[in-house]
């Protein structure tokens, strides 16, 4: 049970934490053009995303929304199994990316689960990204080490047979 509280803290603060700077985004950065922060290295830059990252799939903004909502139902139905901190963090870091995604592709333009991402921060030859995102890409390189590291996310004695 302790495992699932880590993973629901870290989802409710990514989640949280991406709403709240994208709403900041739309209202100080929709209306300018790019503010660069360190030169041209790391930028501020305003962009309605309807795709995946690198522009992909930009006219399969539904699917994408569908298979947020699998990812969403499929943590959910395996978290509580969970016996790893470090795989309780990985969960929590892509369920609160995929919640902070899914909000937008359901209540943003154009309508219900085909709204548009919104992504504000820009590094030299990369896609525009958010905070939700930044969760998944740290989500994949931790579950890597874990990996690397031979953690499973369910110790054999807590199995239940």
């Amino acid at each position: 049970m302790q495992r699932w509280r880590t993973l629901l803290s870290v989802a409710w603060f990514i989640w949280i934490f991406d709403l709240a700077t994208k709403a900041w985004a739309v209202s100080q950065l929709s209306h300018r053009g790019s503010i660069k922060i360190v030169g041209n290295f790391f930028q501020l830059n305003y962009v309605r995303n309807p795709g995946a990252a690198f522009s992909f799939a930009t006219d399969a903004t539904f699917l994408l929304s569908i298979f947020g909502v699998i990812v969403l139902t499929t943590i959910i139905y395996f978290a509580p199994q969970i016996t790893s901190r470090g795989w309780a963090i990985v969960l929590g870091l892509v369920l609160g990316g995929v919640l902070g995604n899914l909000s937008d592709r359901i209540f943003r333009d154009p309508g219900f689960l085909r709204g548009h991402v919104i992504d504000w921060m820009q590094l030299p030859h990369w896609p525009i990204f958010n905070i939700a995102d930044s969760a998944i890409v740290c989500a994949a390189g931790l579950s890597m080490y874990l990996t690397v590291r031979n953690v499973s996310p369910i110790t054999k004695k807590d199995l239940k047979l």
